[in-house]
């Protein structure tokens, strides 16, 4: 009776969990760059009532072991890198990767390890530097943080990063590659808010940050889309079905304590 309390509380603790998930997921619905997050359970141990008896020949045969399991507990929550759907805005410093590439931004040059994200709604500000709403500069391809020169009149950016600029005397001329970065595990990253990730040893091989260019054969960084922007890829049907699951998985587990309570009544008053 007591197990079935425990394991009662254990669920309830689980989909409050998955509650938490759910309701971040549908408040960054419209949120640019964002990636879903999901919740996985496993089993608790389970207590062996009798052990398993191998099967004799010629005699009586194998015995299965009768274990009662003791509820559940989160197994990871997982961030699930997948495409947003594009928003097109025609705006030319709006960047949408269309790969599984990374921008890399940082707030500083003492900065030693730059942040990734993948919201594209960059902006220049007054010293022309390319940079987010955060004031974040955004970097190039040789890790250093991208400034137009006094003489460029106006620019566009190609499919492969590299800012062409429209000189003062009306001719054209490729500049600097934006920078990008391949990740081997993007669910290792780890969210800082703001739409950062910061670089850890399970995202990459000793935590270290490699610096690309787009559209890279190689490092499968993808390429870029100017005039878009990367959407949320949070599906509301997707997240509205799993509240549904979460709250009667909630409200069975309650369920579950208050028969324990039931039958712990019905023992207290055998005597009497």
């Amino acid at each position: 009776m007591l197990r079935s309390m425990y394991s009662g509380v254990s669920g309830m603790r689980g989909f409050q969990t998955k509650l938490d998930v759910i309701g971040n997921n549908i408040a960054n619905v419209n949120t640019l760059g964002f990636k879903s997050g999901r919740v996985m359970f496993k089993d608790i141990m389970s207590q062996t009532v009798s052990g398993v008896t191998a099967p004799v020949e010629g005699g009586q045969g194998g015995v299965n072991a009768q274990q009662i399991g003791l509820g559940v507990s989160i197994g990871s929550v997982d961030t699930m890198h997948l495409a947003g759907s594009a928003m097109t805005t025609n705006n030319p410093t709006d960047l949408r990767i269309d790969g599984d590439g990374f921008f890399v931004v940082r707030l500083s040059d003492d900065q030693e390890t730059p942040f990734l994200t993948r919201a594209g709604d960059f902006h220049m500000d007054a010293a022309r530097n390319l940079i987010t709403s955060d004031g974040l500069h955004v970097l190039n391809s040789d890790g250093e943080a991208i400034q137009l020169a006094a003489e460029v009149t106006a620019f566009s950016i190609s499919s492969d990063g590299t800012i062409v600029q429209t000189m003062a005397d009306g001719t054209t001329e490729p500049g600097v590659r934006i920078g990008m970065a391949k990740v081997s595990n993007p669910q290792g990253l780890e969210k800082i808010g703001g739409n950062l990730y910061r670089m850890t040893l399970n995202a990459n091989a000793d935590g270290e940050l490699v610096i690309t260019t787009p559209n890279d054969a190689e490092a499968g960084t993808g390429k870029i889309v100017s005039g878009q922007l990367e959407m949320s890829n949070v599906d509301l049907t997707g997240e509205f079905t799993e509240m549904i699951v979460t709250q009667r998985g909630f409200q069975a587990n309650s369920r579950i304590i208050t028969t324990s309570d039931e039958v712990l009544q019905e023992v207290v008053n055998l005597k009497r």
